[in-house]
């Protein structure tokens, strides 16, 4: 079994309790997040690992610890200020950080992911206090073998590398990125499980292409214009090589990767290393999940909808192929799946033959499904869509503030009872439309999702709950599935199979109060779900590699996967023998 660090290791006594093993004394031992437990070091440990004087007299509990840290939090006037003090936290003690976010997840979730990560990440240098993950570069990527000998987990098992190319709704951020690792691993934390010591955050930092980044004499990040085509290929090449050899075990979630190169990626590594893109895949799921759960909601089926995707960057794209693939698994063809369809770019109506752009090919609308349309120019625009189309759903992925204006909306109202409509960019200001406006434009019929959260609209006397689909319901338990498989791919069966999950989870225990995603709060019992559902199919279609879980049924790997699941409490500390 591969040791956890240098610095420590978990060992289990001869009563088959666990307690750490640690190599580090006295201030080095305060000093690194991993093993610091500050004032909760017990009087006996003070003693035998040279910490007697360094610590204030009174000892604390754990809880303890997470109540102040949570004191403290409430009092930042600002989302920043609070994103910045759990950072601080993150870094100075990595047990309480977790304690504390389990405590307030709800609260907490939006500060250390979306929204407020938008904001860390375009001020990442200005804001930056202390190092975490790895960073690779032109002039290091040919030593990258020795880069990933210097990180101090020595058996990483997720982790989630951008290069920043296409961060949320707000493009090219630079180093900035790695904020966006940072906290997508936080996640598969809080919410599957993960353990923390078993992760890394890396930022791909190949350049940017913002002059004023270049031109910022704080910017920390590689400053020079962006690297690309087989160059940039290579460069990734050298990462996957270093990451094979030195933790062949280790899943790679690629992240926030501008749409060509996203799907170009994603499609050389899925089949030779267990990866997937969250981007793509998990915003695919996690969308057709609160689809199915917006039917069933009406007492509909998703066979019989028309659906416009309104974006058709990574995203988009990889939003309609998942509903493609779930109208297919409802009973219709692939053909007619995409005649129900409608995915919308820049330009208009994705039509085939009219794009070059391969990754578009699989979710392009036929020409003749619009030939007795009278539309204005080559192709269809939004408008006409949904005013010829007749569509029942409306997706934004687009990151175009307000784009579902008034006359749209009543327009689709228009064409059912009860339009879904979900403005889905990310952050918050990047929203095609608010809740409120969907629920006035339509008079209270719309069923209504966001990305980024938001309070409940009050509506004839009644406060309805806003659904957020957030990937962090499906990629905790996609990771966790793959990690405790020993997974030698991500299928898209896996994919497929955590959004029937999730819908099926939100639907058994939310569906009644008028939720399509569940609360955040239900994140660590949804990912584990999730995980359960995720592992079984993966068991099912080879892509496991453990024959000791065959015959187990959901139920049973649901409760292996909640006895693997990490939780933040503090170990007894035995020193290492020198």
């Amino acid at each position: 079994m591969a040791h956890i660090s240098r610095y420590f290791d978990y060992k289990l006594d001869e009563t088959g309790e666990g307690y750490l093993e640690v190599a580090l004394k006295g201030m080095a031992l305060l000093r690194m997040n991993a093993t610091n437990k500050g004032t909760a070091f017990p009087l006996k440990e003070r003693r035998t690992l040279g910490l007697e004087g360094l610590l204030p007299p009174k000892v604390l509990t754990l809880q303890q610890q997470a109540d102040r840290v949570y004191k403290s939090f409430i009092t930042k006037p600002d989302d920043i200020s609070k994103y910045q003090m759990l950072r601080a936290t993150q870094e100075r003690n990595e047990v309480v950080f977790y304690r504390v976010l389990a405590d307030h997840l709800e609260e907490m979730m939006p500060i250390v992911y979306t929204p407020t990560v938008g904001k860390a990440v375009q001020e990442y240098s200005s804001l930056y206090k202390s190092a975490r993950g790895m960073t690779f570069c032109p002039n290091t990527i040919d030593r990258a073998d020795e880069l990933v000998s210097n990180y101090p987990w020595q058996d990483v098992r997720m982790i989630v590398a951008t290069d920043s190319s296409a961060i949320l709704g707000i493009g090219d951020q630079g180093h900035g990125g790695l904020a966006i690792s940072i906290g997508k691993l936080a996640l598969y934390t809080a919410g599957a499980g993960v353990s923390p010591f078993h992760t890394m955050p890396v930022h791909l930092d190949v350049g940017t292409d913002r002059d004023d980044l270049l031109a910022d004499p704080e910017y920390l990040g590689y400053p020079e214009k962006r690297i690309t085509g087989d160059e940039y290929m290579d460069f990734v090449e050298k990462f996957v090589d270093s990451v094979e050899s030195r933790w062949p075990k280790a899943v790679i979630q690629w992240e926030d990767f501008a749409k060509d190169i996203a799907y170009k990626v994603l499609d050389r590594y899925k089949d030779r290393i267990p990866c997937f893109n969250d981007d793509i895949q998990g915003t695919g799921a996690t969308v057709l999940a609160g689809l199915l759960t917006a039917c069933k909601s009406r007492n509909l089926s998703i066979a019989d909808q028309k659906i416009v995707v309104v974006g058709a960057g990574a995203g988009g794209v990889g939003v309609a192929r998942a509903i493609q693939a779930g109208l297919v698994d409802a009973g219709l063809s692939v053909e007619q799946a995409r005649r129900q369809m409608f995915v919308m770019d820049i330009d208009g109506l994705v039509v085939e033959g009219h794009t070059d752009e391969e990754y578009k090919f699989q979710t392009c609308q036929y020409e003749d499904t619009y030939a007795d349309w009278d539309i204005k120019g080559e192709r269809p625009d939004l408008e006409e869509v949904v005013r010829f189309g007749k569509p029942t759903v409306l997706l934004g992925l687009t990151g175009c503030t307000g784009l579902f204006g008034e006359e749209l909306v009543r327009a689709m109202a228009e064409n059912c009872e009860h339009p879904m409509i979900f403005p889905l960019s990310n952050p918050t200001t990047r929203c095609e439309a608010t809740p409120d406006d969907l629920y006035k434009w339509t008079d209270g019929r719309a069923v209504v999702s966001t990305g980024s959260p938001f309070a409940p609209v009050k509506w004839e006397g009644k406060e309805h709950p806003i659904g957020q689909g957030n990937n962090a319901f499906v990629f905790p338990g996609i990771g966790f599935a793959t990690i405790l498989g020993k997974c030698n791919r991500i299928s898209d069966a896996m994919i497929l199979e955590s959004a029937f999950a999730l819908a099926d989870y939100t639907e058994e225990y939310y569906l009644k109060q008028g939720l399509i995603f569940p609360p955040v709060s239900a994140l660590r019992d949804v990912s584990l779900y999730v995980t359960a559902r995720v592992l079984k199919k993966a068991l099912e279609d080879g892509s496991a590699e453990r024959p000791e879980f065959a015959g187990m049924s959901v139920d049973e790997l649901e409760a292996y996967a909640t006895s693997r699941a990490w939780e933040p409490k503090y170990l007894r500390f035995v020193p290492k023998a020198e």
